[in-house]
């Protein structure tokens, strides 16, 4: 079975001006409409990080989940947020960003890798307490722009070093837009065969032209997990100045369907989901 998890979060989280929480909370509502495995919807982290995310709470206490079958995903970078978002039962994933790269590592949490996997240790043994569940994503997981260290076998021994910690899902992110196909599918085909316990998401960022490509090498590799936002908004402000955008959820589902893949989403929702980005990111 494909999970597509929806990234409103990723597209939302580097855009200057504030999106009013109303705003905000109304696209989450209509994506809830469309049957996606999971919405990555908000993050508890530092508002000076990150202000577009800020009102993540309010946001969450407009939610109207209907019979929505998607789950909500919140990301966190140190164990106050990780603390804030188990407080809240309408969320099921917590997201952390552990990095391949000491230096985004750095950028992004303000914390070493050392220091980071403690984090994940830490928050990995309150989601057992609570209920929930943790999705680690390994950033810059197809390499870097600063120079540092990068393999494939760095990745596995990341993963290794997760897999001792019980996590269940990874997410590999290409932060930038730099993976090529074939080492997408070298990267997913060797992780899922090693740690068949493991589920492996893509969390990859591309120009609009490379999607198919890299959906389909992710397949042949056995990944069934794929994030992305619609219209491939967003990116990561704190990777580098001009942003890569998300996959675009809409040329995802295209690819995947001609693959025969059937979906479960609501179709008509889907339209309606489309024309309410062109207002919020517009507002």
């Amino acid at each position: 079975m494909i999970k597509l998890i929806e990234c409103p979060r990723d597209a939302m989280q580097g855009i200057p001006g504030f999106i009013d929480t109303a705003i905000k909370a109304a696209y989450i509502n209509q994506l809830l409409e469309v049957g996606f495995d999971t919405i990555d919807f908000g993050s508890f982290v530092s508002p000076k990080a990150i202000p577009q995310m800020r009102d993540t709470a309010e946001v969450l206490d407009l939610l109207d989940f209907h019979d929505s079958k998607s789950k909500l995903l919140a990301i966190v970078a140190n164990l106050r947020g990780a603390e804030e978002a188990l407080s809240f039962p309408e969320i099921d994933f917590l997201g952390f960003p552990l990095s391949v790269s000491e230096t985004f590592q750095q950028r992004n949490t303000h914390a070493s890798i050392m220091e980071a996997l403690k984090t994940v240790e830490t928050i990995q043994n309150l989601c057992e307490v609570k209920g929930k569940k943790q999705v680690v994503y390994l950033s810059m997981g197809f390499g870097n722009p600063y120079g540092d260290p990068y393999s494939p076998e760095l990745v596995a021994e990341f993963v290794e070093k997760l897999a001792q910690l019980q996590i269940e899902t990874i997410s590999l992110s290409d932060t930038i837009g730099i993976a090529t196909p074939d080492l997408i599918t070298q990267l997913f085909e060797v992780q899922i065969q090693a740690f068949p316990q493991i589920e492996f998401g893509a969390h990859l960022h591309s120009r609009r032209e490379s999607i198919a490509e890299k959906v389909l090498a992710g397949l042949r590799a056995g990944c069934k997990r794929f994030d992305g936002a619609l219209n491939g908004l967003g990116g990561c402000p704190m990777a580098k100045d001009d942003l890569v955008g998300n996959m675009a959820t809409e040329v995802m589902i295209e690819t995947l369907e001609s693959e025969g893949y059937s979906l479960g989403l609501n179709k008509s929702e889907l339209v309606e989901a489309m024309k309410l980005t062109h207002f919020v990111f517009n507002s």
